[in-house]
C-alpha cells in the first residue's frame, strides 16, 4: 500500500477481551454489533450463576409430607455453622507439605507418615487452596 493511502484511510480499531482462562485468551473487534451483544449479555460470565446465595424462591415452601410446625427463633438462631473439621492433624500437614515440596510422590508422603495417598493429596490440595503451597 501507498503511505498516502495508509495515512488517509489508517484508523485505531478497539480491542476488547471477552473471554480469559488459562489455556486461551478470546478477543474481539469492538464495533456496533459486538456491543449489541455485549450488552445482551451474551458474554457474560457463565459461572456466576453458581456463586453467592440461591435465588428467593417466591411463595411459601410446603414439603411433600405436609406442612412443619414452625421451629422458635430461638432455636434457630441458636444453631451455628462450624467448619468441617481435617480429618489429618497440623503435623502432619507441615510433613506432607514439606515433602511435597522436595518432590516426594503422594505414595512415597503416605507411607513416611502412615497415612492413605488419598489423605496426602486432600491435605496438599487444601493447603494450596488456603494459598500456602
Amino acid at each position: 500500500m501507498a503511505p498516502e493511502c495508509q495515512q488517509k484511510n489508517a484508523k485505531g480499531l478497539t480491542v476488547v477481551a471477552i473471554g480469559m482462562n488459562k489455556a486461551a485468551d478470546e478477543f474481539l473487534i469492538l464495533d456496533d454489533r459486538t456491543r449489541e451483544e455485549l450488552a445482551s449479555g451474551k458474554y457474560r460470565d457463565q459461572r456466576r450463576g453458581t456463586f453467592g446465595p440461591p435465588a428467593a424462591i417466591e411463595g411459601p415452601r410446603v414439603p411433600a409430607d405436609g406442612p412443619r410446625p414452625a421451629r422458635s427463633e430461638q432455636a434457630a438462631t441458636q444453631r451455628v455453622r462450624r467448619p468441617a473439621r481435617q480429618p489429618w492433624t497440623r503435623s502432619q500437614e507441615r510433613l506432607a507439605l514439606l515433602y511435597n515440596e522436595q518432590g516426594l510422590r503422594p505414595s512415597d508422603i503416605a507411607s513416611k507418615l502412615g497415612i492413605s495417598s488419598h489423605l496426602v493429596t486432600q491435605i496438599i490440595l487444601a493447603a494450596r487452596n488456603r494459598g500456602k503451597s
